[in-house]
């Protein structure tokens, strides 16, 4: 199978853009095994195959578990991650939803007890990146082992 369309050779000037938001997020020093949490965590959320099977090898080259990998989806009812990453998990799934019920005050305030209001921006950002990146890879058709 084959993506609908090789988007950075038909306008590579919104990967550039999109490049740009990666360097952006990685200046601001977010942590990468965060990150790649808030792109899985995203992803699932959107449906994207493509980025999801992309991030979790990104993490298990990082040296991350399979249990963390495989239960991201269930955080809440897991020990495997640490309060600040479930403030984060939290944030990204009411991000990624935002039409539901936006940021209720409870989310934000859980967010400030580990993360500055920079840092908060910054988480922001991260997940708006990879919403980004979902809606490019599902929009062209993208999906795992698929072929320009």
């Amino acid at each position: 199978m084959q993506t609908r369309m090789d988007y950075y050779k038909v306008h590579p000037k919104v990967y550039s853009l999109m490049g740009q938001m990666e360097k952006f997020i990685k200046e601001q020093n977010l942590d990468p095994v965060l990150y790649e949490l808030i792109k899985i965590r995203a992803s699932q959320i959107n449906g994207c195959a493509f980025c999801l099977d992309a991030h979790t090898r990104d993490l298990r080259k990082m040296g991350e578990t399979e249990e963390r990998i495989a239960l991201t989806s269930v955080w809440r009812e897991c020990t495997y991650y640490t309060d600040a990453e479930k403030a984060v998990l939290h944030l990204t799934e009411v991000v990624t939803e935002i039409t539901v019920q936006g940021v209720p005050k409870d989310v934000y305030n859980e967010v400030l007890q580990y993360f500055s209001e920079k840092q908060y921006m910054d988480l922001i950002v991260a997940i708006n990146t990879i919403n980004n990146w979902n809606r490019i890879a599902i929009s062209t058709g993208m999906f795992p082992g698929c072929k320009d």
